[in-house]
């Protein structure tokens, strides 16, 4: 494992080789410079967040896990600003030999012909007119998004198509697009997943670094229910002994905010996240280490992580099962059942550049 110096608000305690490299180099030196924390030129303070380009020739990735419900996802974005520690994207960095830690958060790939390939898809013959989850991989409102909007000429090609969307962010940035998001929503066509993991501020400012806070993101839940754009709470993932006391008070404050319905999935620990996670459990956490750890094996079977299709997401055991009680007791309690069924019968084809014909 490679040794660097925590930047400041970044989410991983360090950048691990990834598991497919088959070399490994200590790079960890004394330059004797002895500079201070404070000094500008202080390790800590060098890295910054770059940017490529992603070449991928097509946009939609058909998912058939038996997990979730079969769909489309789309990811304009492949690694993540918002630095969350626990996030189950982190190893697919490995893929590009990349780091699973700060290089996922720090080196970024841009898909900017995104909203290209996205028209492409929609008129190819053999498209089924079907909702397209974005993102399911990594946020597509993290913060470059501000300025290149990828996300959202997405949405506008969804609209100008009609074809039903779901979006899962944990950034107010969201609410930029509410024009578009309402033009989806007036045939059926919008579900928006806020992700709120918890309420303390204090934590999501070590654990998710570059996220809007929570208050922030009950913000953005008014401001999109107020609009008319429905919106399910997600509090994914919760972490056992450390966040899980909070599902009465989080469910509360959603539905307060104005949030329709609610759903959770349990942390999972793949590959190097295990690894990651409990770094960054020494490094901001340590009096809570055991309890955490500990809890996280009572729902997996007495290991940090289980992989087995229909347990991943939701655990097992006495402890899974209380926590699935204490949240469905208060999803009722604060009514957040409602069921979203995205309309698909409003599709239409456009012509790929934007002409329309007359006959």
């Amino acid at each position: 494992m490679s040794t660097i110096n925590k930047p400041v608000a970044r989410g991983a305690p360090d950048n691990p080789v990834g598991r497919f490299e088959a070399m490994e180099l200590d790079d960890s030196f004394d330059d004797g410079w002895d500079l201070s924390e404070n000094d500008p030129d202080f390790p800590e303070n060098r890295l910054r967040t770059r940017f490529y380009r992603d070449h991928s020739r097509s946009i939609l990735t058909y998912n058939n896990s038996p997990d979730i419900a079969p769909g489309v996802m789309l990811n304009p974005y492949r690694g993540c600003e918002h630095g969350c520690v626990y996030c189950f994207a982190r190893p697919s960095h490995e893929y590009l030999g990349l780091s699973a830690g700060l290089d996922f958060e720090s080196k970024i790939f841009v898909k900017h012909d995104a909203p290209e390939l996205l028209r492409k898809a929609l008129n190819a013959k053999k498209y089924i007119p079907q909702p397209i989850s974005i993102s399911g991989n990594t946020d597509p409102f993290q913060p470059v998004e501000r300025r290149l909007e990828i996300t959202r000429r997405c949405l506008q090609v969804m609209a100008e198509f009609r074809n039903p969307v779901g979006i899962i962010t944990k950034n107010h940035l969201v609410t930029r697009d509410i024009d578009i998001l309402k033009e989806l929503a007036d045939f059926g066509g919008i579900a928006v997943n806020i992700s709120v993991t918890t309420l303390n501020a204090e934590l999501t400012k070590t654990m998710e670094p570059r996220t809007s806070r929570p208050s922030t993101r009950l913000k953005a839940i008014e401001k999109l229910s107020s609009a008319g754009i429905p919106v399910n709470v997600l509090m994914g993932p919760i972490i056992p002994g450390l966040t899980d006391h909070e599902i009465p008070a989080l469910l509360k404050s959603a539905a307060d905010a104005g949030a329709r319905s609610a759903g959770y999935t349990m942390l999972r620990l793949s590959y190097g996240l295990r690894e990651l996670f409990q770094g960054w459990l020494d490094t901001h956490y340590p009096d809570k280490k055991s309890r955490v750890l500990g809890r996280i094996r009572d729902i997996r079977g007495g290991k940090l992580n289980d992989t087995r299709w229909g347990f991943r997401q939701k655990g097992e055991g006495p402890y899974a099962e209380h926590i699935a009680n204490v949240f469905a007791v208060h999803k009722k309690k604060y009514h957040l059942n409602h069921k979203f069924k995205l309309n698909c019968k409003a599709f239409r084809k456009r012509p790929e550049n934007g002409q329309l014909h007359l006959f």
